[in-house]
């Protein structure tokens, strides 16, 4: 196992503890709601996935939801009738949709792992994946794109959120100033710089993370054999957003 992927369960599994935006478990009511047909989720900061890039009928439906633990996408999916397992790095995070299973009478399996490596899945198990903006904490995306194709039924939907790689650009230490100064170049690796203070800071709390280039999230799909067949940008987390949207799905 490459060393960080172990260094960034544990930052999840500290993250999931102190109650991270990305492990806030979706409430009872917003479940019930999924189990009347009105549902929406979220694979970026804000907006909701459009309700046309899912199948008319939940129902029966094999949904895998990668690298997406935390009690979010997973409850919401399994309500609205799918056959939900959810896959991901974290224990801590991978409880979160097990607290929601229990609580609200859920069937969802839960299966700990990286993202890069799904051979815990046969060829053609699944009819959706939902990828939430994750892949930033893995240093080669390609592997994730063959992976999904190759777990997913001929026909079967990838539904991914990500990152711009803009949010690697800047000091780390003048940004929290509030000063936007260019430091680093695409693609980024937080594994290259921990000289920098900051840099190393900010990694020992989050997790080791990469700004991969925005041509190996779209052509990276397109080369796994994807159709890309909707797109959407959204706000990040950033001051810059005030600018330009530094989040996106397809």
């Amino acid at each position: 196992m490459k060393d960080y992927i172990k260094e960034n369960e544990s930052a999840w599994d500290k993250r999931a503890a102190n109650g991270d935006r990305w492990s806030t478990v979706v409430s009872a009511e917003e479940v019930a709601k999924a189990r009347t047909g009105d549902w929406h989720i979220i694979v970026t900061p804000e907006k909701p996935v459009p309700r046309n890039w899912f199948p008319d009928n939940l129902a029966g439906k094999k949904v895998l939801c990668l690298a997406s633990g935390g009690g979010q996408q997973g409850p919401i999916l399994a309500a609205a009738g799918a056959d939900v397992t959810v896959f991901d790095n974290s224990t801590g995070q991978l409880e979160k949709d097990q607290y929601a299973a229990k609580r609200d009478g859920l069937e969802i399996k839960t299966v700990q792992g990286n993202m890069q490596d799904l051979s815990a899945f046969a060829d053609a198990s699944f009819d959706l994946i939902v990828h939430p903006w994750s892949n930033n904490y893995i240093d080669d995306i390609l592997p994730v794109w063959r992976e999904c194709a190759r777990v997913l039924k001929t026909g079967g939907i990838l539904i991914s959120g990500f990152g711009s790689p803009l949010e690697y650009i800047f000091d780390l230490e003048k940004f929290e100033q509030g000063q936007l100064e260019l430091k680093y170049s695409i693609p980024y690796a937080d594994i290259d710089h921990l000289d920098d203070p900051k840099v190393r800071e900010i990694t020992l709390a989050e997790g080791y993370s990469w700004g991969h280039p925005i041509e190996e999230q779209i052509q990276g799909q397109i080369s796994a054999g994807f159709v890309i067949a909707g797109f959407y940008e959204d706000r990040g987390c950033w001051m810059f957003d005030n600018y330009i949207n530094t989040s996106m799905a397809t």
